[in-house]
């Protein structure tokens, strides 16, 4: 999504998607529009923002979700140590409540009278002896019990930290839910309003690109992985876009990406800004097929690099997952995986 202005030729073979004018960025190049088109431009131009302004904020929810993930998996583990270093407390002061009732039984007398009142003062002397034994170890243990309950106390706190932060994420997540919902509802609402035969030339816009494209595809692909990835994305040719879906039945544009990639073995991350640095960046002159184009400055969308001046993408909700030019919005970087 994002503005489709044309840009200066990058030096891919642009005569495929000559025909194609800037309809809406969520569009991704949708295609030429007939006259009666003209009229609402400004309606298209307000449905292109909010394309692009959800696309913003799907993929802010989609990290959202996933730091959410590793989150839950964190304090998941903090609780474990806690329990942990509960019992370890636990353990300790029972070894030393044994100690102490030890230590009571061996009498309460004064070290010279116990001596001196004795029956057997070398029977003495030998529990004398174990005594300071039990005194030094009771020392040990209780040494080692304050160790503990400092780090329970650590681990109860990181604990705590790591679930606020978890439910912050989960807020943050929920809110970019939200403005996502929000922004295609509106996006829904002015198609609607377009004239019945506008709307169609858009519908139909935004079901081209689907064609197959094989005979287009040039040179071989950047590894053995890129090409395993670019099968499993062309795969998915035609099925629909779902903002913050990631397959295997439907997509949004970084959504697609990791699961093409996880089908060649390879893991990205979630979102298309994380996945622009999940490889070498590239010249655009140098892409080769399954390479990852990411678009716009905030690297708001991205697709997989197919070939003759081409891409494969998720477009937006409504707009399957098709062909497109690779200059169909500004690119921002390529990146080879």
């Amino acid at each position: 999504m994002g503005s489709h202005r044309r840009h200066a030729p990058s030096g891919f073979d642009r005569g495929a998607g000559a025909a194609l004018c800037a309809l809406s960025a969520a569009a991704a190049a949708l295609g030429a529009v007939p006259a009666v088109a003209a009229p609402h431009v400004p309606t298209r131009a307000e449905v292109d923002r909010l394309y692009e302004e959800a696309e913003k904020a799907t993929e802010a929810y989609n990290q959202a979700g996933e730091r959410a993930g590793l989150l839950r998996r964190q304090v998941r583990y903090s609780q474990d140590r806690v329990a942990r270093q509960q019992q370890r407390v636990n353990d300790l002061r029972g070894t030393l409540g044994a100690l102490a009732g030890a230590e009571y039984r061996s009498g309460g007398l004064d070290p010279s009278l116990a001596l001196l009142f004795a029956d057997d003062p070398a029977d003495y002397l030998d529990k004398a002896s174990v005594l300071g034994r039990i005194n030094a170890h009771q020392a040990g243990e209780l040494a080692d019990l304050r160790k503990a309950l400092r780090e329970l106390t650590q681990e109860r706190a990181e604990a705590s930290r790591a679930l606020g932060e978890l439910e912050r994420s989960r807020g943050a997540a929920a809110a970019h839910k939200r403005t996502v919902e929000r922004k295609l509802a509106r996006a829904r609402l002015l198609l609607q309003a377009l004239p019945p035969a506008e709307r169609a030339a858009y519908d139909r816009a935004s079901r081209s690109g689907r064609d197959d494209l094989s005979g287009l595809i040039e040179g071989p692909a950047a590894s053995a992985r890129a090409a395993a990835a670019l099968a499993a994305a062309r795969s998915a040719l035609g099925r629909p876009y779902v903002w913050g879906a990631n397959g295997p039945s439907t997509f949004d544009c970084s959504g697609l990406m990791q699961w093409s990639y996880a089908q060649a073995g390879v893991q990205l991350p979630r979102t298309s800004q994380e996945q622009r640095y999940a490889g070498r960046r590239i010249p655009l002159s140098e892409a080769r097929p399954g390479d990852l184009v990411v678009y716009r400055s905030d690297a708001g969308h991205i697709a997989m690099y197919v070939g003759g001046g081409r891409v494969i993408h998720a477009p937006h909700p409504g707009a399957p997952v098709r062909y497109d030019p690779v200059d169909m919005m500004p690119i921002s970087s390529v990146t080879r995986v």
